[in-house]
């Protein structure tokens, strides 16, 4: 299904529900109602979303997909959507996808429709592990290169769109999937839409790139802006439409009438938002290079991308695995009034001090990690904080033990402070914190001849075609560290140079990937480039962030859209479930880099201000 433009220049209409399970409810049926899609896709998978759903099925057989799919998105649009002949592809598949379309076959049948569902899978390859425990070389982590861990939650391959566009092929009105990339949901649209086959990299790399900007919702239409003063209506944000064409290229949109705001400077945060290299963003269908990707205002509301390239993809496909290493809980208290900072850290230190003696008393041994933050002073800023006299703080305390019993009594310890200690102490607020396991990630490669998807309509058996092998393109290199910009001219500072915070030069994002961060950087000017080229380096990035950073720091050029790229390792104190952190997914890591400061004159300050006006 396609819009005619009258020019025989079909475009094909995607709308993206959802950036996550626990997204609002607001997306689908927004997106429906606006008459503005013809496809509609959600993304709800994260890492620690497919351990959820391995310990709901454990629980409940029928169980272990994301249940808000059905009983929340499509009971509120079913009927509109097979009406308007919009077809839906979602990953709410999770672990179970047969047990998600069964659910949605019964819902289909309450409401009297006759409904055309495919189910992807294939992606589950735990029978497969016995096997990899005595592969030579051994299974390694990608990040931390340790061993596969002896017990293991759940490990799913990240499908490619392949089995999506052959499920659409087979005319499927609904395809949901186990695990996938979270862009395949709207690759295999395009491919089914307009016939792109395995070896038209570039192509590829350009449906990936209009999947990787809807795959978070609203971060697509002004959600998580730098700027975000500027963006008007957030209880009406819209969700974001791609409308794409058979070369490619691409206009990035929302509902008439919505709030939000779609601009380059959106659109290009989003873009650099959780990838690494940028000229080899590796995916299951190809290698895509981003960076002379070309971002354009074409109308209010309206963005145009194009210029993405691709190559052949690898062999392999990225395998998570999630597995439990022991025991977490988390406990907060409020402490008001003067000194509220020292009481709050001095509070947290006597809880771990009287705590280790318990535990040494009852033979639990030490924490196996603990982390002390005073949120409201500014704790993630480290040396660069300011709000060291608040009058209000929060002490957030999250710690790690190989026993349960060893937490539940750490546990029972926080309320005491607040008759004990510091004058001020209000309360833990949400009551006793609780105990669970704490479930880790494992990243590995596995071959892609190791895995094989399967693609079932209303339960009977769809072919899929022979995986064809492409050999690699020859492609220059992608710009390494001070390769694309160092060519520039250095615009100077200037006499009359001043110290301003990055933010009032550039724009920002930051996204994670395990225990990597990355931090996308955007001039907001052309001509202030130079001057971050010079000033914005590894080694000051590095210096900046290192009470968070304990690893390499590299910088990639993004020249398309006068950018870099940060890519930061073991930023994250163990990445996303394990870190102990209160942003184990550095989504503040890009604020925290926009206060470092940098010295530009006030020509360069005027046409920076000038480039975010026209934003």
């Amino acid at each position: 299904m396609s819009h005619n433009t009258g020019n025989n220049d079909p475009i094909v209409r995607i709308g993206g529900a959802s950036g996550f399970w626990g997204d609002s409810s607001m997306g689908a049926p927004q997106l429906v109602a606006s008459g503005q899609i013809d496809y509609l896709v959600f993304d709800y998978l994260a890492e620690l979303t497919m351990s959820i759903l391995a310990g709901a099925r454990l629980k409940k057989p029928e169980l272990g997909y994301a249940t808000d799919f059905v009983s929340v998105a499509m009971k509120a649009v079913l009927q509109d959507v097979v009406r308007q002949g919009i077809r839906v592809v979602s990953n709410a598949g999770g672990v179970n996808p047969e047990g998600c379309a069964a659910a949605l076959a019964a819902l289909a049948a309450e409401q009297g429709i006759a409904l055309k569902i495919a189910v992807v899978s294939g992606d589950d390859v735990s029978p497969l592990l016995p096997e990899l425990r005595q592969r030579q070389p051994p299974v390694r982590e990608l990040q931390s290169g340790l061993p596969l861990p002896e017990r293991v939650l759940t490990a799913n391959a990240y499908l490619g769109a392949a089995p999506i566009q052959a499920a659409l092929d087979a005319g499927a009105q609904v395809v949901i999937t186990g695990r996938c990339v979270d862009s395949a949901v709207t690759l295999g649209v395009l491919m089914h839409a307009f016939g792109w086959q395995p070896g038209d990299h570039d192509l590829l790399a350009a449906g990936s790139l209009a999947g990787h900007i809807i795959e978070c919702g609203c971060q697509a239409t002004g959600g998580l802006h730098t700027d975000w003063d500027t963006v008007p209506d957030w209880p009406n944000i819209g969700y974001p439409i791609v409308e794409c064409r058979a070369d490619g290229s691409f206009v990035v949109t929302k509902p008439a009438g919505t709030g939000g705001k779609v601009t380059p400077a959106v659109v290009g945060e989003q873009m650099l938002y959780e990838i690494g290299d940028p000229g080899a963003y590796l995916l299951p269908d190809v290698v895509a290079d981003f960076t002379q990707v070309r971002i354009e205002q074409a109308g209010e509301h309206r963005v145009r991308v194009h210029g993405a390239r691709g190559r052949a993809p690898t062999a392999s496909y990225k395998v998570c695995a999630t597995y439990v290493e022991g025991f977490k809980s988390a406990a907060q208290l409020t402490i008001v009034g003067f000194d509220a900072v020292a009481k709050a850290r001095r509070t947290g230190e006597a809880i771990l001090a009287r705590t280790g003696t318990l535990f040494a008393e009852h033979g639990f041994g030490p924490y196996s990690g603990v982390q002390l933050e005073v949120l409201g002073a500014e704790s993630c800023y480290g040396p660069h904080a300011q709000a060291a006299q608040t009058r209000e703080a929060v002490l957030r305390l999250a710690v790690t033990h190989a026993r349960k019993e060893a937490l539940e009594l750490f546990a029972r310890e926080v309320a005491p402070a607040g008759t004990s200690w510091a004058p001020g102490t209000t309360g833990a607020g949400g009551g006793r914190s609780s105990v669970s396991p704490s479930i880790r990630q494992f990243a590995f490669l596995l071959d892609k001849s190791k895995v094989q998807a399967r693609v079932t309509l209303n339960g009977q058996r769809i072919e899929l075609p022979p995986d064809a092998a492409f050999a690699p393109e020859e492609r220059p290199a992608s710009p390494t560290p001070s390769t694309a910009a160092s060519t520039q001219a250095c615009e100077p500072a200037g006499d009359d140079a001043i110290e301003v915070p990055l933010i009032r030069l550039a724009w920002a994002r930051s996204g994670d990937k395990g225990d990597t961060s990355n931090i996308g950087v955007i001039a907001r000017h052309p001509s202030v480039l130079p001057l971050l080229h010079e000033q914005l380096t590894e080694a000051r990035v590095a210096a900046w962030l290192a009470h968070l950073v304990k690893g390499k720091v590299t910088r990639y050029e993004v020249p398309g859209i006068r950018a870099f790229n940060f890519v930061c390792e073991q930023a994250l104190g163990g990445g996303g479930m394990a870190s102990l952190r209160n942003d184990p997914l550095g989504k503040g890591m890009g604020q925290i880099l926009l206060a470092m400061p940098v010295r530009a004159g006030a020509a360069l300050l005027a046409l920076a201000a000038a480039g975010t006006a026209n934003a």
